[in-house]
């Protein structure tokens, strides 16, 4: 299975992505911001966290105009897989890949904490590692992680089976504590919280590390 990991300026867990994925069997190429292409036989796209751009505008809004971003969006059009972690969840909404915003945190904090979620749906490469309602542990670290969607979309979500994960309890505000959701066809994954850094438990857990296992096997097996 071949991933590419985007670059921007201002993006701090790309390496962290990375080693992830490469420790689920996954070959990874790395793609700058200035690519106008992606490598040849590309089955995901991941879009790390950070701070793209400086966040000088809305959170992913600048990385959303940048040249890589035409052959992301196409990637994601032609049935290609693709994972938004915390600002690549938002550049994957400012893309209009995904439905809804991220706002800020209520209380107006940065939150850098081990979070609890649970598995809201297996039906996904993403998520088919877990339990459909097992409760894991996997860090954030966000100001804008408030996740807003009106309420017709999150009627779809629901009705769809889309919401990928929640958190248990609730953190930032978020719509029906939402953490992370899934694109119509199931094949984008855009989520606040970063299953890189709880992906080798010399690292302090490993439950992040079940979405890249299952990812990744999900792919080879395809």
């Amino acid at each position: 299975m071949k991933a590419a990991v985007i670059t921007f300026p201002g993006s701090n867990c790309d390496r962290d992505l990375v080693v992830a994925l490469q420790q689920a069997g996954a070959e990874v190429a790395r793609v700058w911001h200035k690519d106008d292409s992606l490598p040849a036989g590309t089955d995901l796209v991941a879009v790390p966290g950070g701070f793209s751009y400086g966040d000088y505008l809305r959170c992913g809004a600048i990385a959303a105009q940048s040249p890589i971003a035409k052959a992301l969006r196409q990637h994601a059009e032609r049935g290609g897989f693709v994972l938004g972690i915390c600002n690549g969840f938002q550049v994957l909404t400012e893309l209009d890949l995904l439905p809804g915003a991220l706002m800020r945190n209520q209380g107006l904090t940065f939150l850098c904490k081990p979070a609890v979620l649970e598995v809201a749906t297996t039906d996904s490469v993403f998520t088919s590692g877990y339990s459909a309602g097992q409760q894991i542990t996997i860090p954030v670290a966000h100001h804008d992680g408030n996740y807003q969607i009106t309420p017709d979309e999150l009627e779809k979500l629901y009705k769809e089976d889309r919401i990928a994960f929640t958190y248990a309890p609730a953190i930032n505000g978020s719509v029906a504590d939402i953490a992370g959701i899934l694109s119509g066809n199931r094949r984008v994954l855009g989520m606040m919280p970063h299953p890189e850094r709880a992906a080798d438990e010399r690292l302090g857990g490993n439950d992040g590390a079940l979405l890249f296992r299952g990812l990744v096997d999900a792919l080879v097996s395809s």
